[in-house]
């Protein structure tokens, strides 16, 4: 993570350079990114946040966010240096007057989409809450060191030469602003043709909402990515019934295969008598810890692959049933990833029609291409043995059934006695019988049971066992009698379609059988049913701000209409790539719903402020976006690729580094290629609209 830190702070500091074409330039936002990050992780640790997984992530995402408002700076004081040959300290306080809204806005913007995200409750919301604290942080910072230290660094350190040039004409430098110039003129003609065509290019702009609409209805949903994290877990299940000595050469076996992959497994733990599908002789785990991430580079070495591998090998094994499982995501929401449903008994079935509703829906789900693995967990029907009490012989010969319980306790399960110390520990001291003297019935009732008189009375006197056919528990969820089905999406498919298929395999259940979600599963239900929410919160939010800051209702309309070009550049970039709509990529989207509002800002600011120095409205619009084309670019850039290390991140906590990645850059590049051909549209559609004080069009200077 700190690798890919370094990546974009390195990629941030070449954009600028390479658009600010001045070392001297360059070095003031380099200058401000590290300053703000040391504010907002001192603000962290006032909070009592702590430096994990979360909140690098909005980190590396901030980086590219902290240096945008320094570069508008810096590019708005050279500019005028440039254009108007003012010294720096003069250009300077013109530069800020010109742009102290615009900052201003854009603060504000960024801090009131990520606000409502800090409120949300349940494990979601502490998901959010990191993201969202770190982010509004960070931007208060930001904006704190672009109307502070910015300038004045900006006054100190660039450099005024009369008669010399500040963007150079010869060299590389030289062939980029050749290159950049006629770019920028082409902009400015397509800008001016664009606004005759207003409504020929709302068309467009439709459409694009209905792409974006139907790629996201049909973008398969998702928790949160399922990622190496350097160890996963079998689960061994014999017959029912099976000894200790089976189950130990079954896990032998198991051992003995992944020992034998040398370059990806470190060592491989054994646990025999638990397994998450119950306590039994014929259960046991196996937990596989493989090399260090480094030592197994490629995608045919990363733990997703390995467990496929494996259960094609370990299936061959007929003594018992073996499934390999990652970890989930979120350990204490679950045991093992995939998905956790709960068939239940809502209608007082009884036991056998339940266990008859799950192997139905075990076979139905055995034919739907988008599961894999979908297995039944919890203990099997097994051989008991019963211990009929005669509970009035019992009475005669003075045994208390209390005494009794505590007996056959000791002997047959485990009896806590006290504590001892030993080499500094304190450990257990449990009581049980030796296993030759509970191994049969005949040697059970041997067992001596005091009664209250002191005596010892054979358990052959008061009791008579029998062998039944049981469950070891009874499972219930949510009050109803259950049974748990686990699962995993099959590969290419995302978890939100392996709920569905079990959804849809429910629906073919007899009426009285219901079923529920629980764990991590719950978990992205419940995200989906919030998403909605918080999207429409965010745009509120930004919308009332932006409309409280410039005392208008237009000019907020005219900014959140940019909102689904970015949408519809994550959603495309997300769906090339494959990959779902899980709880990192909603934080991108919030994150993009802020950054697409920031470049119109750029220019509804400046078209607002000419229009209304007098300017007519498509003059005043297309000057706008002729001086906002530059830090546009540059600072969409400068984000862009210092969210892209996110984007093509390998190693531990790749698959998460994706989601966020993918999506914030995919989104910002299409808010940057659209947004500057149709904000100037919004902005002359909702002038003409509610022209409030503004200057006819016909009339110029």
């Amino acid at each position: 993570m700190l690798f890919t830190l370094a990546e974009a702070m390195l990629l941030l500091f070449l954009v600028m350079y390479l658009f600010l074409e001045n070392l001297r330039a360059t070095l003031i936002p380099a200058v401000v990114v590290p300053v703000a990050l040391m504010g907002a992780l001192t603000g962290l640790f006032v909070l009592g946040y702590s430096i994990n997984v979360l909140t690098m992530f909005a980190i590396v995402l901030a980086i590219g966010i902290v240096v945008d408002d320094a570069i508008v700076v810096v590019e708005n004081v050279e500019r005028i240096m440039t254009e108007e040959g003012l010294p720096p300290r003069e250009a300077t306080r013109k530069a800020m007057g010109q742009i102290f809204a615009a900052i201003v806005g854009i603060t504000v913007v960024l801090i009131a989409v990520f606000v409502p995200m800090a409120f949300f409750g349940g494990s979601v919301g502490a998901i959010y809450r990191q993201f969202a604290v770190t982010l509004v942080l960070t931007m208060v910072f930001s904006a704190l060191m672009a109307l502070t230290l910015t300038p004045a660094m900006c006054a100190t350190i660039l450099k005024h030469a009369p008669g010399k040039e500040l963007m150079p004409s010869t060299g590389f430098f030289g062939a980029f602003n050749r290159v950049f110039r006629r770019t920028h003129t082409g902009y400015q003609s397509a800008v001016q043709r664009i606004l005759k065509r207003t409504g020929r290019w709302l068309v467009v702009y439709a459409a694009i909402i209905a792409g974006a609409g139907w790629l996201f209805a049909h973008l398969p949903g998702s928790f949160l990515p399922e990622e190496d994290q350097g160890y996963f877990i079998n689960m061994i299940q014999l017959p029912a019934g099976a000894t200790q000595e089976r189950t130990l050469e079954v896990v032998k076996q198991v051992e003995d295969f992944y020992l034998k992959q040398t370059d990806v497994v470190d060592h491989v733990i054994g646990v025999v008598g638990f397994s998450f599908f119950g306590r039994g002789q014929n259960s046991a785990l196996a937990f596989v810890r493989l090399k260090d991430w480094d030592e197994r580079k490629g995608p045919d070495n990363a733990a997703g692959a390995i467990i496929r591998r494996a259960n094609m090998a370990l299936f061959r094994i007929k003594q018992a049933f073996i499934f390999a499982v990652n970890v989930p995501p979120i350990p204490e929401l679950g045991a093992v990833g995939g998905f956790d449903f709960r068939l239940q008994d809502r209608a007082g079935l009884g036991r056998e029609k339940l266990m008859e509703g799950r192997n139905m829906a075990l076979g139905w789900a055995a034919q739907k291409p988008a599961l894999a693995g979908v297995r039944p967990e919890g203990q099997e029907p097994a051989p008991q043995l019963m211990l009929d009490i005669d509970r009035a012989k019992a009475q005669a010969l003075s045994i208390d059934m209390a005494d009794l319980n505590d007996t056959l306790q000791a002997a047959l399960g485990v009896a806590y006695v006290n504590d001892f110390v030993r080499e500094g520990r304190i450990l257990r001291v449990q009581m049980q019988a030796e296993p030759n003297l509970r191994a049969r019935p005949e040697e059970i009732l041997r067992l001596p049971v005091r009664n209250t008189r002191g005596e010892m009375v054979p358990l052959s006197e008061i009791a008579r066992p029998r062998w039944v056919v049981g469950l070891p528990k009874l499972d219930r969820y949510n009050g109803n009698p259950s049974v748990k089905i686990s699962g995993a999406p099959a590969p290419g498919r995302s978890t939100g379609d392996a709920m569905a298929a079990m959804e849809s395999v429910a629906a073919q259940l007899p009426a009285g059988l219901g079923f529920d979600w629980s764990g991590t599963s719950f978990e992205e239900r419940l995200s989906g049913a919030q998403a909605p929410f918080l999207f429409a919160l965010s745009l509120l939010v930004v919308f009332l701000a932006l409309a409280a800051l410039y005392e208008s209702w237009a000019i907020p309309f005219a900014v959140i209409l940019v909102v689904p070009l970015g949408l519809l550049g994550a959603l495309l970039a997300v769906t090339l790539r494959g990959l779902p709509n899980d709880v990192f990529f909603k934080v991108g989207l919030i994150a993009i719903i802020g950054l697409s509002s920031k470049n119109a800002i750029l220019i509804i600011e400046f078209a607002r402020t000419l229009q209304d120095e007098g300017m007519s409205l498509i003059d005043a619009t297309v000057e706008a976006c002729r001086l906002r084309f530059r830090p546009i670019l540059m600072t969409s850039f400068a984000f862009i690729l210092g969210v892209l290390p996110l984007a093509i991140s390998t190693g531990a906590g790749a698959q998460s580094r994706h989601a966020i990645g993918t999506g914030v850059m995919g989104g910002m590049i299409a808010a940057t290629v659209l947004a500057i051909f149709l904000v100037p549209v919004f902005f002359v559609v909702v002038r003409r609209i509610f022209p409030g004080h503004a200057r006819p069009e016909h009339e110029h200077e």
